[in-house]
Parts: C-alpha cells; structure tokens; sequence
C-alpha cells in the first residue's frame, strides 16, 4: 500500500481492474484532471451503490474500493455500481473540494457544479440502489465511526457489524456526540433523512429521498496512516455487506 496517494496511477490502475473484473464503464464527465466514470456489473441480486473520492483529501475509501477489486470481491449475486473517484480535482490536488472550491458533497439539491450535475443525472437514470455504501475521512477525529440513514426496518446487527469489523484497525470515535451529531451507540450516528442545512444536500440525502432505503457512510481518521486507514476501510465494507447480503 503507499503511503501517498497517486491519483493518475489510481486511474490507470482501477480502470484496469474495473474491466479485469466484468465492469462495464460510463464516462459522466470529462475534466482537465481526467474523466468521472461509474462503474457497472449486473446481476441478478439487490442492487448496491458504492461511492468514494467525493472530497479529494480522503484517498482511503478510493484505495479500499481498487483493493478489493482486485481481490476479487465483486462476484456475481449482486448488481454493482461503483463511483470511487467523483471529485477528480480535488483527488489530484489533495483537497477537499473541487478545483473551482466548491464543496461538491453539500451540492446534491442545487447540482451547480458540473460534477455533481453529472453524477446526480447518471443515478436518477438507475435503479434505486437497495443499499448505498459512501466511504469518507475525517481529519477532526481519531477513531471510526459511521452514519447511518434508514427508512425501513431497524436492525443494529448492522452498525454493529462494521464496528466489530473495524475495531481491529480503529476504536470507535468516543463521545455522546460525533461531528455535531448525538450519537445512537459507539461510532454510531443514526441520521434522519434530511440534511443537516437544507439546501446543501449530500449525496446520502439526495438518494435517500430517490428512495434508497438503506445507506451508510463510514468515516476513518485523517490522521491515521494511509495504509490502516484502507484497511479499516475495506473491514468496514466487508463486514457491512456480509451481514446485509446473505
């Protein structure tokens, strides 16, 4: 794993796996720092939608996802569709928003830039996922923890799990509340589904009101080494989606 992310080896590299494993590419957007592609595999099963790369300082959710292509993790029983670099200058730049300085994970209402634009598009032309998996960084903590937004049955099998599956790598982020937000358990924000600011949707708000009715965004330690991070990362999604997808 290196220790600093390479974003033009990162293009290379996943679209190579990508095809390697039965992808099929869909160029959203050209930009000057190369192109905004999702990625899809069909099947027969529930439909899953995994997104990273939204905020250009957090390359482990990026990292994790080309891992575990390449570790074959993507067979067949589901219906994939991967974004694992939506902020593709911001990923080349090494920070948080796009190159124009637009927070573009507060942009899933008013779609003003040219990125989400052309990601929001692209979803509302797909399935509504049955399940949606964003994977994010945070540099204001030092543990994991994880947001949670569901609109059908309760079932805390499901936070616990990708706790469980993480606490190897990091504890969970302590505290009665993490991120401005009280906190359901350990590392575990149960979010409504509506934004925290009305007008400035993330992406998690804008699927949820598409009907998505089950959708996490897990949160490792900036500060942490690169290499852990993806690590907890992959734990993470790992253990999340072997509980949900049976």
């Amino acid at each position: 794993m290196p220790a600093v992310f390479d974003w033009p080896a990162f293009v290379r590299d996943f679209s190579a796996s990508a095809r390697g494993e039965g992808f099929r590419e869909a160029v959203l957007l050209e930009t000057g720092d190369g192109p905004l592609i999702a990625w899809e595999k069909g099947g027969a099963g529930p439909v899953v939608y995994l997104s990273a790369g939204i905020h250009g300082d957090e390359p482990a959710g990026p990292l994790a996802l080309l891992e575990l292509l390449r570790g074959g993790f993507f067979r067949d029983g589901c219906r994939w569709m991967i974004c694992p670099a939506l902020n593709p200058g911001g990923l080349a730049l090494g920070t948080r928003e796009n190159r124009a300085g637009a927070d573009m994970n507060r942009d899933y209402l008013l779609k003003s830039t040219p990125e989400v634009a052309a990601h929001a598009a692209w979803l509302s032309r797909q399935p509504v996922p049955d399940v949606f998996v964003s994977l994010h960084e945070d540099w204001e903590t030092e543990g994991f923890y994880l947001y949670e937004i569901n609109l059908g049955e309760d079932d805390p099998a499901r936070a616990a799990s990708v706790i469980a599956a993480v606490s190897g790598h990091f504890a969970p982020e302590p505290g009665p509340e993490i991120d401005g937000h009280e906190v359901r358990g350990p590392g575990w924000i149960h979010h409504r589904a509506e934004a925290d600011f009305p007008e400035s949707w993330p992406e998690a708000i804008f699927l949820a009101k598409r009907g998505c009715p089950l959708s996490f965004t897990l949160e490792t330690p900036s500060g942490a080494p690169l290499g852990k991070r993806v690590a907890a990362q992959i734990a993470g999604l790992s253990g999340l989606l072997g509980v949900i997808i049976r």
